[in-house]
């Protein structure tokens, strides 16, 4: 039973895109029209792979040093920035059962962190968009670490500043680099269904301690 999880753990640390909101389709869209501004129409097969678990600043450090791209690192990610927001504020919901899963975690006095590779601008105003702010005591982005996923740096700066130990630290991961990440921490991570990583469900299920479709049913 999902319940079972939450034995001995005190702190629930979230990966975002995809694990958290339910918005991992968009960034392939982002992708296609920010670069469609430059003329190049048809994304280079393996991008999404290759660009999985990197920062929000690695990101556009590849960007930069892989494609024709005149704008500058902090352009670049500006420009991301504004063009996510957007669809943020109006195409993104949270992951299935997620409002009940944050209060049942609440009540039972287990302690709530975000470790994501996307930016703090962005993950800022997505947690206040879904009035998310007063459940999460810690946030770390990928540009906080010097290594992105699948490096465990961000879960060690999560359960730092969530003042937990990484043994007692629950993970829910979408991607296979995030959950390398937190199994690398020493961390129990729960693998979570998302269209986008379909394809890699049974990857995702032999790495993981567990595996979910939503939120629910945990209290």
């Amino acid at each position: 039973m999902k319940a079972e999880m939450l034995k001995d753990i005190e702190a629930v640390i979230f990966d975002l895109d995809g694990s958290l909101v339910d918005s991992m389709w968009m960034w392939h869209e982002i992708d296609i029209e920010y670069l469609g501004r430059y003329g190049i129409i048809e994304l280079p097969p393996g991008l999404q792979s290759e660009i999985e678990g990197m920062s929000f600043h690695e990101t556009a450090i590849y960007f930069k040093e892989h494609f024709p791209i005149p704008d500058s690192l902090d352009d670049i990610k500006r420009t991301w920035n504004e063009m996510a927001w957007d669809k943020y504020m109006h195409e993104v919901p949270l992951k299935p059962g997620i409002p009940e899963f944050l209060e049942g975690c609440r009540a039972q006095g287990i302690k709530l962190g975000i470790a994501t590779s996307n930016s703090r601008q962005l993950v800022e105003n997505i947690a206040a968009v879904h009035h998310l702010k007063d459940y999460f005591t810690c946030i770390v982005t990928g540009c906080d670490v010097e290594r992105g996923k699948p490096s465990p740096d961000i879960y060690f700066a999560a359960a730092k500043g969530l003042q937990a130990e990484c043994a007692r630290c629950l993970v829910f991961e979408d991607i296979i680099p995030g959950i390398r990440a937190g199994k690398a921490a020493g961390m129990k991570v729960c693998a979570v269904e998302d269209a986008y990583s379909v394809p890699d469900r049974e990857a995702k299920q032999a790495l993981a301690d567990y595996y979910i479709e939503d939120y629910y049913g945990f209290f």
